[in-house]
């Protein structure tokens, strides 16, 4: 009997996991097609060459201290076995999209919520929807460098103070604005940092470490090479005010100068959200909807990492 396979959109397995409302779930590796390894061992391949032009070090260091595998899906339970002893941080099974407030708190605890299903074989150059492949060999090497787990971490902490900031005016209405405002800000922040961010080199050179790049066999090198894109230096209020799209190439992209700088940056975000300056960001993508805006005010009394 073919198996049906762990394959992005085409998914039996995770459907039935969302239709009793299960978030957070096992991985079954049993389920995997031969076609889902492929698509893997393809995906590596390609961008191996590219990652050893483009990445940031630690990103390349990360795949080792992770012994990714290149000819077969990782089991998350092997990449724990590495990565906890060196941050503290997990790679958590999801069953798919995780709303905002608990993703970041997620953060915060160490957690990563990460996809199961992988890419069709197809579909290797673009996928609108996170797969393994982006998640755990574009994300999770970074997170065995412990000041970008701090990062990440604080990232976490900047979201239950959003949470607190907004929570403190009084007229409901008022309050929805602001929190939107803010988890926006947030949202593109963490988009051209985290997902699609880049760092200067020894001698000016660029280097990548936004896992979207990371997970792109096209645009890894793209936002290196290409002339087409703004590269300019990291701009907190410009972040904050950039709406993004997610179907093309990105034009324009932020650098940073190390880790310490993003991290640092984050505590400027935290600062701005204190201050209000934040409350009335541009408008435009992404957007967020109501439900999501609630669990960030709802905060002390939604549940996070559940087992």
């Amino acid at each position: 009997m073919v198996r049906a396979g762990l394959t992005t959109t085409k998914a039996p397995f995770i459907e039935e996991a969302k239709s009793k409302g299960e978030v957070y779930i096992r991985q079954p590796y049993e389920l995997y097609s031969e076609e889902n390894q492929e698509a893997w061992r393809l995906l590596y391949a390609r961008l191996l060459p590219r990652w050893e032009k483009y990445a940031n070090p630690k990103f390349l260091e990360g795949v080792t201290k992770l012994a990714l595998p290149s000819d077969r899906i990782p089991r998350l339970e092997d990449v724990n076995k590495f990565l906890a002893p060196l941050t503290g941080f997990e790679a958590k099974a999801v069953s798919g999209y995780i709303p905002p407030y608990i993703f970041f708190d997620c953060l915060r605890n160490r957690a990563f919520p990460t996809t199961i299903t992988i890419r069709d074989i197809n579909t290797l150059d673009y996928l609108p929807e996170p797969d393994i492949f982006h998640d755990v060999a574009g994300h999770v090497p970074m997170h065995t460098d412990r000041r970008f787990a701090d990062v990440l971490v604080r990232f976490g902490e900047a979201a239950r103070t959003a949470s607190q900031v907004a929570n403190e005016t009084k007229d409901e209405k008022n309050r929805l604005r602001i929190i939107g405002n803010i988890v926006k800000a947030m949202a593109r922040f963490f988009w051209f940092t985290i997902e699609f961010g880049l760092m200067r080199g020894k001698n000016g050179a660029t280097q990548v470490y936004g896992s979207g790049l990371l997970s792109s066999y096209g645009e890894i090198e793209y936002c290196v090479e290409s002339p087409e894109v703004q590269r300019v230096p990291m701009q907190l209020d410009w972040v904050v005010n950039q709406y993004f799209e997610i179907h093309h190439y990105q034009p324009l992209l932020f650098t940073v100068d190390s880790f310490d700088h993003l991290f640092d940056e984050i505590g400027r975000l935290e600062e701005w959200m204190k201050e209000g300056k934040l409350n009335n960001v541009s408008p435009g993508e992404p957007n967020i909807n109501e439900q999501d805006l609630k669990e960030f005010l709802g905060a002390d009394v939604v549940e996070t990492v559940r087992t």
